[in-house]
């Protein structure tokens, strides 16, 4: 019954994209507009930390965990169908695979719901099991792709997919390394202060990610 609805749900990845991406970027406007943050490059979680922007970041964010949610099941769903033909990998595999993208779905549950200055503990740690896990995701997803060739993927679609992969993995481990070396929570930041070159450093990383 499941997958007779699924050539009607390619539009939710589509609108999980588009979503996340007015998410960031309108909270970012109101956050610059309102003189909270410097437009330079900021934390994605400073853009949601104070009001107004932090109501439309932590609403819109959290429908994001919702959509991406369901993309990742509906994702599980056609590899499981793809599978029962070809063979192409462990139904374990695709289990452990979503898990992780659900874990990845609660740490932006968590970033949406705690801001950065109110509860600077629980808000890192939810954006470290978001940003990790959704690396793991989408890598072990690209190792799928490849492994499901040449019959449901094409090897130019499996490339993009690991070169995104791999780009991720590698901004990854220095935004995590410059932000350890912060000493100070803060999201009014500017250039010379102690700390900001760890900052802004971290800060390009994330958003990369």
């Amino acid at each position: 019954m499941l997958m007779c609805c699924m050539p009607g749900v390619a539009f939710v990845p589509a609108l999980l994209v588009c979503w996340s991406s007015a998410a960031f970027i309108i909270s970012y406007v109101i956050a610059v507009l309102a003189g909270h943050v410097e437009p330079f490059v900021p934390y994605i979680s400073d853009t949601g930390t104070k009001p107004p922007e932090s109501g439309v970041f932590g609403f819109m964010i959290n429908i994001s965990a919702l959509l991406a949610s369901i993309t990742m099941y509906i994702r599980y769903l056609l590899i499981e169908k793809q599978n029962e033909s070809s063979h192409f990998v462990r139904s374990s595999c695709n289990m452990f695979t979503l898990c992780v993208g659900l874990m990845g779905c609660t740490g932006m549950g968590i970033v949406a719901t705690f801001q950065e200055l109110a509860v600077p503990s629980v808000h890192d740690i939810g954006a470290l099991v978001a940003f990790g896990s959704g690396v793991v995701y989408i890598t072990l997803q690209s190792i799928i792709s490849y492994k499901s060739c040449p019959r449901w993927n094409t090897y130019f679609v499996c490339h993009i997919r690991m070169a995104i992969s791999v780009i991720s993995c590698i901004a990854f481990i220095p935004m995590i390394v410059f932000a350890s070396k912060i000493s100070m929570t803060k999201i009014d930041w500017t250039p010379g202060e102690k700390d900001y070159t760890y900052h802004f450093m971290s800060a390009i990383c994330e958003w990369t990610v």
